[in-house]
């Protein structure tokens, strides 16, 4: 009878215990990824300094990691590593809790004053369909629209497609490029100074409604945040908008913040009296746009409106020759 030559078991028994490592090891990296995100979003990681050039963009994405939240614990359920899958799930409730909440919407106060219906459009250079917007406004019976990217072209394309027929009050800040924002209204606007020091015009005014309540609209555009230098005029710009609720004026900011509810900064500011309108109405995940070299939608165009005001519906629109879509909110007032 043949005998086992001597150490032979022993080094099948110890590789066998260096591949259940590696293996273990694989499904727990997989894990620690979207673990990793997950922490970064809890904590906000997106305004850390030395990093946010990178972060903030990054951030952007986390609708999308969290619907691939799924993949560590396929792959861990694969593998046979229950505690690996027990972590993965554990990570994907985090993500889940984070994203989900803006498809359920709720949360709406007891607000019986009276509606103000706001639209917003970000015109790329001015390029967007005038009749499209006149179009929308007409559609909703809109009080007030804020308009980015206005032209000066585009200013008179927008009066010669009738718009001001519709909106004939305004507060205009045109400009070439990007610049360029506004406000029109159908009721009387009074003028209200800017936000101070921004890259871009962001014009803020009171409106006034029939039977003589006000409300105080900005139209908003920070600059996209895509670069080092970018990131903190970025940051200055959203921090400089007006907080809600303090002095008892019922504020609206509506535009294109270049940012999503997954950005800090923006969550920031919601903390400062604001609710997001989709959010309120479960559709916060509605993408708002889209860089054709970018593989993903992003909802960067929002309207916010002071906390104390109920949302009765909002609706997103395509707008020809804009890479924008319009953001739109039927609110009621406290």
């Amino acid at each position: 009878m043949d005998e086992e030559q001597p150490g032979v078991g022993g080094d099948r028994t110890g590789a066998a215990g260096r591949t259940d490592r590696w293996v273990s090891a694989l499904a727990w990296a997989a894990v620690i990824c979207w673990g990793l995100w997950a922490l970064a979003r809890l904590t906000g990681l997106d305004r850390a300094p030395g990093i946010d050039a990178a972060a903030v963009p990054l951030a952007s994405f986390t609708p999308y990691i969290a619907a691939s939240s799924v993949l560590p614990i396929a792959f861990a359920a694969l593998l046979r590593r229950p505690r690996a899958v027990a972590g993965g799930a554990v990570v994907a409730l985090t993500l889940a809790c984070c994203v989900l909440p803006r498809a359920l919407g709720g949360g709406q106060p007891d607000a019986r004053g009276p509606a103000l219906r706001v639209l917003t459009v970000n015109l790329l250079f001015g390029q967007a369909d005038p009749r499209a917007v006149r179009d929308l406004v007409r559609r909703h019976d809109v009080d007030v629209l804020s308009l980015q990217e206005l032209t000066p072209q585009a200013v008179a394309r927008l009066r010669e497609a009738g718009l001001e027929r519709l909106l004939p009050h305004t507060v205009l800040s045109p400009r070439p490029g990007a610049g360029g924002t506004g406000l029109y209204a159908r009721h009387p606007l009074r003028a209200l100074p800017t936000v101070p020091d921004t890259v871009f015009a962001m014009p803020r005014a009171e409106l006034t409604l029939p039977g003589g309540r006000t409300a105080e609209v900005t139209a908003v555009h920070p600059p996209p945040p895509v670069s080092r230098a970018a990131v903190p005029q970025w940051r200055h710009d959203i921090r400089a908008l007006p907080s809600a609720g303090d002095d008892g004026v019922v504020r609206v900011l509506a535009g294109d913040f270049n940012a999503t509810l997954d950005h800090a900064e923006l969550r920031g500011l919601l903390d400062r009296g604001y609710a997001d309108a989709a959010d309120r109405t479960g559709k916060g995940l509605i993408h708002t746009w889209r860089d054709a070299r970018l593989p993903a939608y992003l909802t960067i165009d929002h309207v916010l409106v002071d906390r104390r005001c109920a949302v009765r519906a909002t609706a997103v629109h395509d707008v020809p020759g804009s890479d924008h879509r319009a953001v739109f909110a039927d609110i009621r007032l406290p």
